[in-house]
């Protein structure tokens, strides 16, 4: 019998009537999947796979308790029993597969996002403390609309323990409205309601008691709150540690998080991306285990087992929330516990299609990943009607996914690649400052290959011929993309290269540098963080109203802070229009006035890419059946790709 790699990881917790089988939470966090402010089908088969998959807990999104907590327009709210039977629902499935199930209940308080049909709404908070982030100038709660929303709290719990649900999470993370009332520089009231910390208290322990006297003695309640809001007029850490002990007498547990809603740079730390290290708040979470008496449990970049495990072995959390990890591999657990960490899909925190998609407001999934958030369609493999033989040309992640799936089918797959390693544009991605950790995409999927029995052949350049000579059943192209060089005026006094020479290390570039970035994405801003750290003097010039402006918001955030603290110039609404001599030449995109960049010696291109599709411009007549995906098409991302190379190969 094998022995448990991960002893404390899979050790079972109570918790009043919650028994927890394994330590591994997710936490909650928006999926954008639900409809009407309802429990649907999509989002119960969402939550279905990652029971399934082996986790111990999931606590589902923020429910609305009160009218004025609708802070988007696709939120699920608790403020009438007409939501019971949905979350019944919810709950008997994640039951069925031996997982407790907790929900958020949730008042952002001034945290507003948007409002219903386009038009901006009243917000509320304990003053009138203004929103940086979304620019918010909330209405001050009256005491009315304070004991409206306390009894909404505790009318919210009654109805999910009547559904069945295991416990609730009171939400006063993130600068959220508990927050607002705990935070003396946001909560300005001279009522009984602040001043004192007692009286900032008072909100919370209201709700918690209303809480508590609407559902049972076994059932859970516990409370999310921010280690520190990490931001200058946001709760520091001893403030945030003298509220938990004054309302650890209310509360079954306290789970530790970082940041605040209310800022840009605070916000990062909501989903922090792969700049951050693993694990970070491991420390924060072991002061708070240290000082209270209930369990504490901890997220941030928690995305293997084995982060989770020395977390749990050092004493410094009791539950380790691991959200993208069971986003990206809902099966996380179940391989973990049988001791087949190799097979994990290990989170990479590229932040594109989680937090990104719900930023954008469609439903979340995972660019590894893409069945998570489409478990209605792709939640269970499909075994092909006939087994076909299948060339998949291309060995970038899409067509990596697309022979992995092919073959998991039962097709006779064989995956060619010209270049002698596969990954395609990832690997020049993970050399990029702070972005190494984009490469396990590519390890992953080389996994997936193998366990998939792939035949893979590389070093080879596939062309009619060879096709012709294979007589495949199918054909899918997935032959990516190459810069595009658009042709400029120039003299040939300024060097001009292109961000893939410069990762590949083909070309030394000048002292003084500018950086043209027409795709408003990570590479452009990457390049001069890169050539900025190996001395150069780096001016970005994008093509767009700010550096990252198709990225995720919290990637896009720490790119800008990353340009900042390098002393990056950046200029925006620079459309690149030709260089001669030492000056760089660009047009403004609005007012196309010129703008001009002297003394250069280097000029980098970042300017997207081109299709290239020379093969399947050639077979589209000459195969049985031929599918194109990815950049071939038309140059996206590896999102765009994986997805498309699931699709196809679902499709053979």
């Amino acid at each position: 019998m094998t022995t448990n790699p991960f002893p404390n990881l899979f050790e079972p917790l109570q918790i009043r009537g919650a028994r927890l089988k394994n330590r591994i939470m997710s936490t909650g966090h928006d999926t954008t999947l639900p409809t009407d402010g309802l429990v649907n089908d999509a989002l119960v088969a969402y939550h279905e796979a990652r029971a399934r998959g082996g986790a111990g807990l999931i606590v589902s999104q923020v429910a609305g308790v009160h009218e004025t907590a609708r802070y988007t327009s696709h939120m699920l709210m608790a403020t009438e029993d007409e939501c019971i039977n949905g979350y019944r629902r919810l709950a008997d499935t994640c039951h069925a597969h031996g997982c407790m199930i907790f929900s958020q209940l949730f008042h952002p308080g001034r945290e507003i996002m948007e409002g219903g049909d386009g038009l901006l709404t009243v917000a509320y908070a304990p003053s009138v403390s203004p929103n940086e982030r979304f620019r918010v100038m909330p209405r001050e709660l009256d005491r009315k609309l304070i004991a409206q929303i306390v009894e909404g709290y505790g009318q919210a719990a009654r109805r999910m323990h009547e559904a069945g649900l295991d416990g609730v999470e009171f939400v006063a993370s993130h600068g959220y409205l508990p927050a607002q009332f705990f935070n003396p520089r946001v909560n300005r009231r001279t009522d009984d309601y602040g001043g004192s910390l007692e009286n900032r208290l008072r909100f919370a322990i209201e709700c918690l008691a209303a809480m508590r006297a609407a559902t049972s003695d076994d059932f859970v309640i516990g409370m999310r709150i921010s280690s520190g809001e990490r931001d200058e007029t946001g709760l520091v850490p001893d403030e945030v540690m003298d509220c938990c002990r004054l309302l650890e007498p209310l509360l079954d547990y306290v789970n530790i998080t970082a940041g605040t809603s209310a800022s840009l740079g605070g916000a990062v730390h909501i989903v922090p991306p792969m700049a951050y290290q693993s694990a970070y708040l491991a420390n924060d979470a072991a002061a708070f285990r240290k000082a209270l008496g209930i369990p504490v449990f901890v997220a941030g970049r928690i995305n293997q087992p084995q982060d989770a495990e020395t977390i749990l072995a050092s004493g410094s959390a009791d539950v380790c929330g691991m959200t993208r990890a069971l986003i990206c591999d809902p099966d996380m657990p179940e391989k973990a516990e049988d001791g087949r960490t190799d097979d994990i899909r290990a989170c990479i925190a590229c932040n594109q299609a989680c937090i990104g998609h719900f930023h954008r407001g469609v439903p979340i999934s995972c660019i590894q990943h893409p069945e998570t958030g489409r478990e209605l369609k792709y939640g269970s493999m499909q075994a092909a009607a006939r087994s076909k033989t299948v060339m998949v040309i291309g060995g970038g992640p899409g067509g990596m996914k697309a022979a992995v799936i092919a073959a998991s089918r039962g097709h006779k797959v064989t995956l060619y690649e010209a270049a002698t390693q596969l990954g395609g544009q990832a690997l020049l991605a993970q050399q990029l400052p702070r972005r190494a950790e984009f490469g396990g995409i590519v390890t992953n999927l080389l996994r997936e290959l193998e366990l998939a029995q792939v035949r893979v052949v590389k070093g080879v350049r596939v062309d009619q011929a060879l096709v012709e000579s294979e007589k495949p059943d199918a054909v899918i192209i997935a032959t990516g993309a190459r810069p595009y060089i658009p042709e400029i005026p120039q003299d040939g006094q300024i060097q001009v290269v292109d961000a893939w020479q410069v990762l590949r290390n083909e070309v030394k570039v000048g002292r003084r540098v500018v950086v043209a970035d027409w795709r408003c994405d990570w590479i452009g801003p990457g390049i001069a963080e890169l050539l900025v750290k190996d001395g150069c003097n780096v001016e970005l010039a994008v093509n767009g109203t700010h550096p990252g402006e198709l990225l995720p918001l919290y990637v896009r955030d720490n790119i800008a802070a990353e340009l900042h603290r390098n002393e990056v110039r950046v200029t925006p609404y620079a459309r690149l229009y030709g260089c001669d001599g030492s000056t760089v030449y660009m047009q403004h995109s609005v007012s196309e006035q010129p703008i001009m960049f002297e003394d250069v010696d280097t000029l980098v291109l970042c300017l997207g890419h081109e299709p290239v599709d020379d093969l399947g411009a050639l077979l589209s007549d000459r195969v049985p059946e031929m599918h194109r995906i990815g950049d071939c098409m038309a140059p996206r991302t590896a999102e765009e790709a994986v997805y498309e190379g699931l699709k196809a190969a679902w499709a053979l």
